[in-house]
């Protein structure tokens, strides 16, 4: 296996970038805590934490980070790194406790007030997600995102945000990738609410959640942009896949379905046609009919009296990490699952080093190929990537000379994207501004420009090399564009 550091040594690095925003991401359940403080009803993630055996080790995000109580040290964070954005969430729980507008928590109004404007006065534009996988549990308990009335709920929730906080906020992520959520929650049971319903529920969800979105974008197209001039989009997480052998034509194909299913699934309705992708109709028409079932029972039409998604994000908002090899499975999988439906397997490149948690290969010339795919598919948007990191596990080093290496390769790649591919790439994020409770893996896995201390009563924080990397990087970023 190649080590990032050596495909990272001798290579000159310029930061070619015009109009280049550089944020990090913090501010939200895995980080915040405070889970039942000062009115917050609780979460679908604090319920899945409270039951043994879904978290590593039993973790939860009850104190977390305590960004709650902590947030001028998160503040002094930002500042010692320079960013001139920060991507936050906020909990939908916190704001309204039983998910809708019936009763507003206004402690929970006053500390958000107080996030964004601390970061306005200290010339930090805030990145607003309005949720983050965090579901309000009395929403699950009358069905969540399986019920078709969670869309109006959703844009009513989004409609309070946007008259609350809009004449601040100007960027607004409506759902943080909502395959990890329809995926791992509903089909695999990894993450919240750990339902095991394979084939169907996934897409269900999927479904609802895009229709959530397309309601909050014309809502605030509606009612909201031209007063306060603002840009809404959703967040889409995505590898990018490459054939296993390129010669091969099954091959090459199970690599677009991949895409299709991985990406497209949400980005086709967004950005292409306003449907899902040709192969996902096709595949799962052809599985449905093998198991006895229809498509309409499994992945839902969009309706013509309903708001529709295509067209609304004013920015592409992609979370980017790994990359896989793909090879043809069409043949190997006949259960009813989102798996048998894709027909396709992922694989890691034994070339490619993996950083912390298994499944994370690093592989930041993909990022620029993912890029570029998105330019060519998605008629070219203005590209924020929303997500970007690195992980350690095992012991703290301080000294993290390869994630250093990953930051300088990761940019270089976004560099060339820029400069020599023609995407319009606006923003770039890290994962994360602190070391947090990274989901199913508890605080097993650090991904923080910043460590924190867990078992320090004030959760200190301390700046990595990586963080010192990327304030250096952000420095030469404003002295180039100063040129």
């Amino acid at each position: 296996m190649t080590s990032l550091r050596t495909r990272c040594a001798c290579r000159r690095y310029t930061l070619n970038f015009l109009v280049f925003k550089r944020g990090g991401f913090g501010s939200l359940m895995i980080a915040v805590g405070g889970w039942n403080m000062d009115g917050r009803g609780p979460s679908i993630w604090d319920t899945f934490c409270h039951n043994k055996g879904r978290v590593f080790e039993g973790h939860t995000g009850d104190v977390a980070c305590n960004s709650y109580q902590l947030w001028d040290e998160d503040l002094k964070c930002i500042q010692q790194l320079g960013l001139t954005h920060y991507r936050l969430s906020i909990s939908w729980s916190r704001l309204l406790p039983d998910g809708t507008t019936r009763f507003v928590n206004t402690q929970g109004v006053a500390y958000y007030n107080k996030v964004i404007d601390d970061l306005i006065r200290n010339a930090v534009i805030p990145m607003v997600t309005l949720n983050h996988f965090d579901l309000p549990q009395a929403l699950q308990d009358r069905g969540g995102w399986k019920s078709p009335e969670i869309a109006d709920v959703f844009d009513l929730y989004a409609q309070f945000c946007f008259k609350t906080f809009g004449d601040r906020v100007k960027f607004w992520i409506t759902l943080n990738e909502p395959y990890v959520c329809a995926y791992l929650g509903y089909e695999k049971g990894l993450f919240a609410p750990g339902l095991k319903e394979p084939g169907t529920s996934v897409y269900l969800v999927g479904h609802n959640m895009l229709r959530a979105h397309a309601r909050a974008w014309h809502s605030y197209n509606a009612h909201f942009r031209s007063l306060q001039g603002g840009k809404v989009s959703i967040a889409l997480n995505s590898d990018w896949a490459e054939p296993l052998d390129p010669s091969c034509p099954e091959d090459v194909a199970a690599a677009q379905r991949y895409m299709d299913f991985k990406l497209g699934w949400f980005a086709c309705p967004v950005f292409g046609t306003g449907d899902y992708p040709q192969s996902m109709r096709s595949r799962i028409e052809t599985q449905s009919l093998e198991l006895e079932f229809t498509e309409a029972q499994r992945l839902p039409k969009f309706l013509e009296d309903e708001p529709k998604p295509f067209g609304t994000a004013d920015f592409f908002a992609l979370n980017y990490y790994t990359s896989r090899k793909v090879k043809d499975a069409s043949s190997r999988h006949t259960e009813l699952s989102f798996t048998g439906d894709l027909g396709a397997e992922a694989i890691i490149d034994p070339s490619w080093p993996v950083c912390g948690v298994s499944w994370l290969a690093v592989m930041p010339e993909g990022l620029r190929k993912l890029l570029k795919y998105i330019k060519e598919t998605c008629n070219n948007p203005d590209i924020y990537i929303t997500e970007n990191g690195f992980s350690q596990i095992g012991p703290v080093v301080l000294e993290d000379v390869d994630r250093c290496q990953f930051y300088r390769a990761t940019l270089q790649q976004v560099s060339k994207a820029i400069t020599d591919d023609g995407v319009n790439v606006r923003g770039y994020f890290s994962w994360s501004l602190l070391d947090n409770f990274e989901w199913s893996d508890g605080f097993s896995v650090r991904f923080g420009l910043f460590h924190v201390d867990f078992s320090s009563p004030r959760l200190k924080r301390t700046m990595y090399r990586s963080g010192k990397e990327y304030t250096a990087l952000i420095k030469r970023y404003r002295n180039y564009n100063k040129q």
